[in-house]
């Protein structure tokens, strides 16, 4: 098992914080990944190093994977933290870690698919015996819904 010595936080304000808080509780260096607008958040502040991914709109940034893979492997960062939203449930970040040779901090892309189809997601909660709320099963048309 390889150790981990740097992780790219790849997101923004509280989030970041936290995850750039627990990587050096735990004695790892944090990369805060940071668009040209938070270059001096308090995550920038608080980070081993900063590295600019990016203008301030989140699409040309923290949405752009090719950025956040080359800030990672610029960087020689061992992991990748996505945080949430942004690109934390796209199971192509994950997979492109890989291809780098980066850790991704989150769950396996195999697993982001599955539990991104809601149908799928409830069977399988279902099947390992826990309570689900009751809903519809798969709604195929808007006629099918009951009024």
């Amino acid at each position: 098992m390889s150790c981990i010595s740097q992780v790219m936080v790849a997101n923004r304000g509280e989030i970041a914080v936290r995850v750039i808080k627990a990587c050096q509780d735990l004695g790892i260096k944090a990369v805060a990944a940071v668009s040209e607008a938070d270059r001096d958040s308090l995550a920038a502040r608080m980070a081993d190093r900063v590295i600019c991914i990016g203008p301030a709109r989140a699409s040309d940034s923290y949405l752009n994977m090719g950025a956040i893979i080359s800030a990672a492997v610029g960087t020689r960062s061992d992991a990748v933290h996505p945080g949430y939203g942004f690109l934390a449930e796209q199971p192509e970040l994950a997979e492109a870690c890989a291809d780098y040779g980066i850790k991704f901090i989150g769950p396996r892309p195999e697993n982001m698919r599955e539990m991104g189809n809601k149908v799928w997601a409830r069977k399988v909660v279902k099947s390992l015996g826990i309570s689900v709320i009751p809903g519809s099963e798969k709604v195929t048309n808007l006629s099918a819904r009951k009024n």
